[in-house]
């Protein structure tokens, strides 16, 4: 049996969303874990953090209330986290998606949005990264959205948060190479996925992929170092198709 010691530690920010909490569920499949928890939520922490402990008696699970938009909050729980050593694993898993019509309707909407879904998760990824770039091996990953790849009318709003993931992780990849650090930065981008935040789409109809199938997308894309991960695979080349249209054509589409 491994010690705590040995036990690799995985950090998941964003811990009640439910891709986080099915890679956590996986994860933990995989082998006793040390992990911390981090939300904002203290019940629904509790309730993830029960329900991973029965599935996994061996591992070590905390869990850290947080403010999410706060800089010196943000500095504090990451500090936390970090105080026992560096993590193996840091998952950056927090966001919410947004009405586009309220957003365009209400500044404050638009900038709450542009906050908890972009601004946010970069600086939680800032303050991981004072701690894990020079100390061995480890991987970083955010998640972010197909939304990101090329704004459109539908929700651009969340798109620009999401594509300012795409530029951070871009820049702070370089920034590590040049420095020869061995963390790996990885960012993920699932397409429309069922999960509570979603659950209006799925009653209008639409067909979303089913979490548990994102969320192993994830954990094998981690494991396998990928600098980004389409989730599921399709979109790699849906986007593709899509950034690559023209603007006279693409501004005819209503998407």
């Amino acid at each position: 049996m491994q010690t705590l010691s040995q036990q690799r530690r995985i950090v998941i920010v964003g811990a009640t969303s439910a891709i986080a909490e099915h890679c956590a569920r996986l994860w933990i499949q995989d082998g006793a874990v040390d992990l911390m928890l981090i939300g904002r939520n203290d019940e629904r922490l509790r309730r993830v953090a029960d329900d991973l402990a029965v599935r996994s008696p061996a591992s070590r699970i905390e869990c850290l209330s947080a403010d999410f938009t706060d800089d010196a909050a943000i500095e504090r729980a990451v500090a936390t986290a970090c105080a026992r050593g560096k993590p193996d694993v840091v998952l950056i898993a927090h966001g919410a998606l947004p009405d586009q019509a309220a957003c365009q309707a209400d500044l404050h909407a638009c900038h709450n949005a542009l906050a908890i879904n972009g601004i946010s998760p970069a600086l939680y990824a800032e303050a991981f990264v004072s701690h894990m770039h020079s100390a061995g091996p480890a991987s970083l990953v955010l998640i972010g959205s197909v939304a990101g790849d090329r704004g459109r009318q539908s929700n651009y709003v969340y798109g620009a948060a999401k594509g300012l993931l795409d530029r951070y992780a871009q820049g702070l990849r370089h920034r590590l190479a040049l420095g020869r650090s061995s963390l790996k930065v990885i960012l993920v981008k699932p397409g429309p996925t069922a999960t509570p935040m979603t659950a209006h789409l799925v009653a209008q109809g639409q067909s979303l992929a089913p979490v548990e199938a994102v969320a192993q997308a994830i954990i094998v894309g981690v494991a396998q170092g990928r600098a980004v991960i389409y989730a599921p695979g399709k979109w790699r080349i849906i986007m593709l198709v899509i950034r690559c249209l023209p603007s006279m054509i693409f501004h005819r589409m209503k998407i």
